[in-house]
């Protein structure tokens, strides 16, 4: 029989403990940040006792998937991440963040993210070490872990160049990721669709996955395709991650577009014998169909050659207008969202002018016939007027789908939420849509199971060893929810909706939010790779 006095005990709660078995009703006994004891603690007590009959108790959720690269910095906004039950976030996604940089591309990169990552003025970091160092500074809400981005260190080695490497600069590459293992990443990560890791051959993303699979790192990607050639990009990658022994991770995997739903099935396929042969993969997704990106996305991948600057200065020649909307109408060989959804499936999620805020949760087609004009000039005019800095939500796919992509044991939960403007509803709601509309109403899933696809699935991508799962000895991140009232408000037309029936959560040991409110405790760490 236990009989001592803990900082925190949390009694009668549903325990799921990150492994996908089932619950267990015991209490947990937390001292000095860590979880000491969990057992039924009827002779113990707790200088703070939190009542969790009825309710179920698991590790602080992980979002394998998100863009808090800098709001991380802002407690006022980012606490919208912790009232979700979201205690780590994995940042440095789709090959663009914030380091490192060099003094020639910290500009360009501090104009083309600030939609995206967060606006806070000047950077004083080039490397990661600076930049993980700067965070440790600050008050953070939860956990940050990063990844070292392809684009960065690319433009760093041969600028915004579209063109592809050659074997001298993809080693000086490798290099660039072997120091950023080095200084606290997790892995590597690419967005092969966007400039400048578009312009990545194969050898070179075998290259970065070598830095990265030196130190047991994972390769997180976003694919060169989600659409017509969805198929070939998974090859791509795979192929990549078998030539280099990399871990890899497949970023919101999907397949977009009406005309494509037949590839998913034979998708899913690839990834398991690609398991099924060694190779250690996973993906994370988030519980909705439609996506958000930037606006110039929607660009054939020629049009950004040289960065943001080259691209605008392209926008202002009539002759190059006209060759990119005969490109976008038709062409099905880059990842193209016009060709693929139409415009009327892309809204505006945010700008940087208040000129056209107005603008926000519009669709592009409904732009154009407001100013009467054709759907890709409104599209060409608002990049110009706003320098490149708009972000779009694309209606892709069908509901069902994104249902049984979820159903795979090989799925984690990644929000990719984007803030500002008018944001995709996955930046409120991803983890309570999946908890409560998906576990508990449509029953795809046991609600244990939809814990393990939020804790202890991406803390095995992460190889975290003291968090994701309840343990003996381990971090006290942990959620208290309300398994029947858990539900996601957040909508395409009212976004920024927080979710409810998350009742307490605990960072490192200390009370985040108390009975579903904030308590204004700072207590997240920056984690680093253990090498």
């Amino acid at each position: 029989m236990i009989q001592k006095t803990f900082d925190i005990v949390i009694r009668n709660g549903l325990v799921c403990d990150g492994t996908g078995n089932p619950w267990t009703r015991l209490d947990i006994g937390i001292e000095n940040g860590r979880i000491v004891h969990i057992a039924r603690l009827v002779s113990s007590r707790g200088i703070t006792e939190i009542d969790a009959t009825g309710m179920v108790v698991t590790p602080g959720f992980i979002d394998a998937h998100v863009h808090s690269d800098l709001w991380c910095t802002r407690p006022d906004i980012h606490q919208i991440r912790v009232l979700q039950g979201i205690t780590t976030e994995l940042a440095g996604q789709d090959g663009v963040s914030v380091a490192p940089v060099t003094s020639e591309t910290k500009p360009l990169w501090m104009k083309q993210l600030k939609r995206i990552n967060g606006d806070i003025g000047e950077w004083p970091w080039e490397s990661i070490e600076e930049y993980l160092a700067f965070l440790e500074q600050v008050k953070l809400t939860g956990h940050i872990a990063y990844l070292v981005p392809h684009g960065n260190i690319r433009s760093m080695v041969m600028g915004f160049a579209g063109r592809e490497a050659t074997q001298k600069e993809i080693a000086a590459m490798q290099e660039l990721v072997e120091l950023g293992m080095q200084q606290g990443a997790f892995g590597v990560s690419s967005g092969i669709q966007y400039p400048p890791c578009v312009y990545a051959n194969k050898e070179e993303l075998v290259g970065i996955c070598k830095g990265a699979a030196k130190y047991d790192g994972c390769f997180v990607v976003h694919i060169r395709n989600e659409s017509n050639y969805s198929l070939e990009a998974l090859d791509e990658v795979i192929d990549a991650a078998r030539r280099s022994g990399v871990r890899l991770h497949v970023s919101h995997f999907k397949i977009c577009g009406g005309r494509n739903r037949d590839k998913l099935d034979i998708a899913l396929e690839k990834l398991e014998q690609g398991r099924a042969d060694g190779i250690e993969i996973t993906f994370d997704q988030y519980p909705y169909a439609a996506a958000s990106t930037f606006l110039h996305a929607i660009l054939p991948p020629w049009m950004h050659d040289g960065g943001i600057a080259k691209m605008l200065e392209r926008l202002h020649d009539p002759n190059v207008r006209e060759q990119a909307k005969e490109e976008m109408e038709h062409n099905g060989e880059y990842d193209n969202p016009v060709r693929n959804n139409g415009w009327d499936n892309l809204v505006i999620a945010s700008v940087a002018s208040a000129n056209n805020r107005k603008l926000e949760g519009i669709n592009l087609q409904e732009i154009a016939q407001q100013k009467g004009m054709d759907p890709a000039d409104a599209a060409f005019d608002l990049l110009v007027e706003e320098e490149g800095e708009v972000t779009i939500i694309i209606h892709w796919g069908d509901d069902a789908d994104v249902e049984r992509v979820m159903k795979h044991s090989l799925q984690m939960v990644g929000s990719d939420g984007v803030f500002g403007g008018k944001p995709h509803p996955r930046l409120y709601g991803s983890f309570a849509r999946v908890l409560g509309h998906y576990a508990r109403e449509k029953q795809s899933f046991p609600l244990w199971e939809a814990v393990r696809k939020m804790t202890g699935a991406p803390a095995q991508l992460l190889r975290l060893r003291d968090r994701g799962f309840l343990r003996e000895g381990y971090w006290a991140d942990l959620v208290v929810f309300d398994p029947n009232k858990i539900v996601d408000r957040a909508t395409y037309e009212v976004p920024m909706q927080q979710s409810m029936g998350i009742r307490h959560v605990l960072v490192n040991g200390k009370i985040a939010v108390s009975d579903g409110r904030l308590t204004n405790v700072t207590s997240g760490t920056v984690i680093r790779n253990q090498l």
